[in-house]
């Protein structure tokens, strides 16, 4: 068993609510955010899973834990990658369940984290990358795991993406938080044509210390790549290769990575 606390604190770190609950908690935040608002997490056994929901409208994700996870209200331009009505109005949800050995076991995306955010470095899986188009919340390197695909328009949700800013050398990574056994990556290309450039080539490098080359086509289906089991706890996409197209502006929707817990 676990305990579970969820609180929100305010900008001068005071305590606005706190819950408890074993192995499952549920806090109803009856009142509206206000800048500098954050949701933090505590769970007595770290390093393991656990069901997350830091509002209402965003889709619970499996996440490992190994610390508290302190996450930030975001306001205006910072929340236009969300849906228009998260955290709105003076009833906010946030969820937080211990999951199960068979949810966690099971074969599945380990990448899906639409809980991740900026700065986090106790839950995972969680994105970063070396650019992002002019620090725009609608082109966060997070937009990639967030389970969100609808790739044939960019700007606000839920068409955010990972934008590059136009830099040659950018690169996108993803951390597990441990080591995993993946065997399968599934990548979707932003395809906003004729806006839109797209990426030919891309390396993706394995903590293992091996890499792959990933020939991409034009569109915003999915691109799957499957490869021997391969255990890892981070990989990175780079060496991204443009097209010969007008635009100047390629860009990443999301990137599914399947495979199970070591």
């Amino acid at each position: 068993m676990s305990e579970i606390k969820i609180k929100i604190v305010n900008q001068m770190q005071e305590t606005c609510m706190e819950v408890c609950g074993t192995d499952e908690a549920a806090l109803v935040y009856r009142d509206c955010y206000q800048e500098g608002d954050k949701i933090v997490i505590n769970v007595d056994d770290v390093n393991t899973f656990y069901w997350i929901s830091v509002d209402g409208t965003i889709e619970k994700s499996l996440v490992y834990l190994t610390g508290e996870m302190q996450y930030e209200i975001p306001f205006g331009d910072k929340k236009l990658n969300l849906c228009p009505n998260a955290f709105v109005g003076d009833r906010n949800l946030v969820y937080v369940r211990r999951a199960y050995p068979f949810e966690v076991n099971a074969y599945r995306n380990l990448a899906c984290n639409p809980n991740d955010q900026h700065g986090l470095t106790h839950s995972f899986p969680h994105a970063s990358a070396n650019v992002e188009t002019r620090g725009e919340s609608v082109f966060a390197a997070m937009n990639a795991i967030d389970g969100v695909v609808a790739p044939y328009h960019h700007g606000k949700w839920p068409y955010q993406s990972w934008g590059i800013n136009q830099r040659e050398d950018a690169e996108w990574t993803l951390e597990f938080g441990r080591t995993v056994s993946i065997d399968r990556v599934v990548v979707y290309l932003r395809a906003d044509f004729p806006h839109d450039n797209w990426w030919e080539q891309a390396k993706l490098s394995f903590s293992d210390g091996t890499e792959m080359l990933l020939p991409l086509e034009k569109g915003g289906h999915a691109q799957t790549f499957t490869f021997e089991p391969k255990q890892v706890s981070w990989l990175k996409l780079s060496d991204l290769k443009k097209a010969d197209d007008p635009s100047p502006f390629p860009a990443l929707t999301q990137v599914e990575v399947y495979g199970t817990e070591l």
